[in-house]
């Protein structure tokens, strides 16, 4: 019975003789993790990015109507308390921004363009910028948001308090009655330095029916 027991002990992977056999156990323990990996590996991989990497996850593309409609109540706001027509706004948000998809709204958060000025935080983009009779590539410090909602109130400041150098610089735009006269008025106060910048937010309202969130 004892050479029985004595051979059943010398048998086995992991010991051996009553001795570890440290060779044998490094192979379980490498095969055992790299099974560990690809599990893990697998996992990740059936998890959608949006789950894994929640910090980088980009900003919901949203339809034309979801779009409006998320900012229609703030615009609406802001003709309530600035005076500036909610559809000049919306109009503006929408050309600027290209419907939320801009660099600068998904980065900066920043719908309207509106570059930083003095210690205004701030940040480098390339923009076309139009003169001399065409359209040039160039570099802009623009303001960064933290919200949609703090661009769109930034915005409508502009507008009511103006610029740094004149405070009633947009004063046609504030006082005007209908989205038309505004939007000519921001072109006539160098808004923007598109020629066709007054038409293109006065087509977009029309297509969009966007006065009908404008309050009387």
């Amino acid at each position: 019975m004892a050479k029985k027991r004595r051979a059943s002990q010398s048998n086995g992977i992991l010991i051996k003789n009553q001795q570890i056999q440290w060779v044998n156990l490094l192979i379980v323990i490498i095969v055992i993790g790299g099974l560990g990996m690809a599990i893990r590996s697998k996992f990740v991989a059936d998890v959608p990015a949006t789950a894994v990497q929640t910090k980088r996850a980009k900003p919901t593309v949203l339809s034309h109507p979801a779009f409006i409609k998320k900012l229609a109540p703030d615009a609406q706001q802001m003709q309530t308390k600035y005076h500036v027509l909610a559809s000049i706004s919306l109009s503006q948000a929408i050309l600027e921004s290209n419907w939320g998809r801009s660099a600068n709204a998904r980065q900066n958060n920043n719908l309207f363009g509106v570059k930083a000025t003095g210690q205004e935080k701030g940040k480098l983009m390339a923009t076309k910028e139009f003169h001399d009779g065409a359209y040039h590539q160039e570099k802009q410090r623009f303001r960064v948001y933290d919200s949609w909602h703090a661009s769109m109130v930034g915005h409508a400041r502009k507008l009511a308090y103006g610029t740094p150098w004149d405070s009633k610089h947009y004063q046609a735009v504030i006082q005007a009655t209908d989205y038309q006269t505004a939007a000519v008025a921001l072109v006539n106060a160098g808004y923007a330095t598109d020629p066709a910048y007054a038409q293109k937010l006065i087509n977009i309202i029309q297509k969009y029916d966007l006065q009908r969130y404008d309050k009387k």
